[in-house]
């Protein structure tokens, strides 16, 4: 018996054996892997077309200008837009942009896909700079800034009628004509210039789409007046960048020379002057500054709103305290600005109001007052004194950058006189380090 399980035994193990080496002998088969294939570029980004920031390839694109009393539905009405998701888009971007601010001559664009004639994306155009976007799909709405391209714009002249009409004349718009008036409003009368005063000054103009939408604040300007010249350098000092003159004294006041920008004195402070409405001799304790109604009235400096009201006599009016010895009160709005109440802070230049004629005055202009310890005084006559000056710590880094202004002014031409080599700039004096 034990000889037949012997017998068994060995026959298993030949078995076994022989299947193993029949494994052995078989070619090694791996699992196959799936093959990757690598999906068609249908266009390459180069052939891509993008347009408000939307890649428009392969779809059509119709261009068109608002016409009179057309609203945001009698656009969309021949691209089959739903009049519920019209309905949608009105609602869901008042807070970005309302539609019914949609306005005639305004540039639009319709988006739709090669396949169908139902618009799937509106673009508007409420001003040269922006855009809005409405995707019609997903009715989602945003607001976007074109490109932009920043020009350096330099320009001179000299002073034959006034600052305003001689700048205007270059082609310098009202922005920087109020900020050079802002610049040296401290330093200069402009109701006392002369002809033959001479100017310069460099900003930047931005450019979209070839037009120009604004201009960027001064970044350097000159001004003779009875042939003292008064050089304006930006200089940053103390974190915060300022114009200096070329002796390092601030242009910077505690406050704005005028009120309004850029506008004519119609009355001076008088202590006997004939009431124009009340028909006597009175008193005239404030400034009188000439100017259309709703012109922006500004903040001369920065304070707290004590008041903010109506009366017979004052029209709607604001004061301002401006610390413990400066006071000032802007008289004869048409309407007092919003937000603009008792305690509310106030930043210089901040718009407070708009010019009227409310209150006892017989035309559009703003009677501003200014009170220093508790006294009536003439604004046009104070001396407010500049901020600080450069340090003498930041003396040689400001003569450096003097020079660079310096030379760049020197290369800004005024018509009529002959160009000026930058060699011919009087170079500043460097202090000798102290030992």
């Amino acid at each position: 018996m034990k000889k037949i399980w012997i017998g068994i035994a060995a026959l298993v193990i030949t078995i076994g054996a022989a299947s193993s080496l029949q494994f052995f002998d078989l070619p090694f088969q791996a699992e196959e892997e799936p093959e990757i294939v690598e999906p068609p570029l249908i266009d390459s980004l180069a052939n891509q077309v993008f347009l408000y920031g939307i890649n428009v390839t392969g779809l059509n694109i119709v261009e068109g200008t608002v016409s009179k009393n057309q609203t945001l539905g009698s656009i969309l009405a021949p691209f089959n837009v739903p009049y519920q998701i019209i309905d949608q888009i009105a609602k869901k971007s008042k807070e970005i942009f309302d539609v019914r601010g949609i306005a005639a001559n305004k540039k639009f664009t319709v988006v739709t896909p090669a396949d169908s004639s139902q618009a799937a994306f509106f673009i508007y155009e409420p001003n040269p700079a922006e855009y809005v976007v409405f995707n019609l799909d997903s009715i989602d709405i945003y607001k976007a800034e074109k490109p932009a391209e920043y020009r350096t714009k330099e320009a001179g002249g000299i002073i034959n009628s006034n600052l305003s009409a001689d700048m205007t004349g270059l082609g310098i718009t009202y922005d920087i004509i109020d900020q050079f008036a802002d610049l040296y409003g401290w330093s200069i009368d402009f109701g006392a210039l002369q002809k033959g005063d001479k100017f310069k000054v460099s900003y930047q103009e931005k450019v979209i789409d070839g037009i120009v939408v604004g201009v960027s604040d001064i970044q350097t300007a000159f001004f003779e007046h009875k042939g003292t010249p008064y050089y304006a350098i930006p200089f940053e000092q103390n974190g915060e960048t300022a114009f200096f003159d070329q002796n390092g004294d601030s242009f910077k006041k505690a406050f704005l020379r005028d009120p309004l920008k850029y506008s004519r004195i119609s009355s001076r402070y008088n202590l006997r002057r004939y009431h124009p409405v009340q028909k006597r001799y009175k008193a005239h304790l404030g400034t009188d500054y000439a100017a259309p109604t709703g012109t922006e009235i500004r903040s001369v400096g920065e304070g707290t709103v004590t008041h903010a009201q109506y009366t017979s006599a004052n029209g709607n009016y604001v004061k301002i305290k401006h610390n413990g010895t400066y006071t000032t009160q802007y008289l004869h709005m048409s309407k007092i600005a919003k937000g603009i109440k008792p305690g509310a802070r106030i930043k210089q230049g901040q718009v407070i109001g708009y010019v009227g004629s409310t209150g006892l005055a017989t035309g559009p202009h703003l009677c501003f007052r200014f009170w220093k310890n508790g006294k009536q005084e003439d604004w046009l006559r104070e001396k407010i004194p500049p901020s600080e000056p450069i340090s003498s710590a930041n003396k040689l880094a400001f003569e450096s950058t003097k020079a660079d202004y310096m030379e760049r002014l020197a290369t800004i031409t005024i018509p009529g006189e002959p160009e000026k080599l930058v060699a011919e700039t009087p170079k500043p004096v460097v202090p000798a380090k102290s030992e």
